[in-house]
């Protein structure tokens, strides 16, 4: 599990293929490795990966060909968001995260507004129902709350903190992220789902 808050900004230096995937070699930057061990969870972008290899400084993570397929961000080298898997202890910060992407979303507006951001993104049919406003999502990693709602369109509010300490900076309009739904958002549908079929 994961809170959404973003430990450090990363660079995956590089991809190697193998046979039914990659195996990623990540600069973990100001994340540090002192208390990670092979078989931690790091989350990459929004992508919970196991880590089989360390190296000073350097974490490696074999990505399968189905996350692949369902992500963006982990086929190339760039900037990825970092953060390690929770302690019972921990402070939760953003909000209740698996690092189980959903789909991916696509960037339609990140603009200035005011001293903060506008991060406007469509989101895959499937996904819609379960964003609300005010409500929580996972963009690339990081817990934001969804300020509106239009369809598969939702906006997001960034503070300047939020966009100077992660990778979303970098965004710009047909840019694809990660989505994770809430996860209570999840349950709550899949009880109501029995509930109806339940009573048939």
């Amino acid at each position: 599990m994961f809170s959404g808050i973003i430990s450090a900004v990363g660079r995956i230096e590089t991809v190697e293929p193998l046979e039914d995937g990659v195996r990623l070699r990540v600069d973990v930057g100001a994340l540090g490795l002192d208390d990670v061990a092979i078989g931690d969870s790091i989350a990459n972008g929004g992508v919970c990966l196991t880590v089989v290899a360390i190296d000073g400084n350097r974490a490696s993570f074999d990505v399968s060909r189905e996350t692949l397929d369902c992500t963006v961000g982990l086929s190339q080298p760039g900037e990825v968001n970092l953060e390690k898997a929770l302690r019972v202890n921990d402070r939760l910060g953003g909000h209740i995260v698996t690092g189980h992407v959903d789909g991916v979303g696509e960037v339609l507006r990140f603009a200035p507004l005011g001293e903060s951001h506008e991060l406007v993104i469509r989101a895959p049919r499937p996904l819609a129902g379960y964003i609300a406003r005010k409500g929580s999502i996972t963009v690339d990693g990081v817990s934001l709350t969804v300020n509106r709602v239009d369809g598969t369109d939702f906006s997001i509010n960034l503070i300047p903190h939020t966009v100077a300490v992660t990778t979303l900076r970098r965004l710009s309009p047909g840019c694809g992220v990660n989505l994770e739904i809430d996860i209570i958002a999840r349950y709550v549908e899949r009880m109501s789902a029995w509930q109806r079929e339940d009573g048939d």
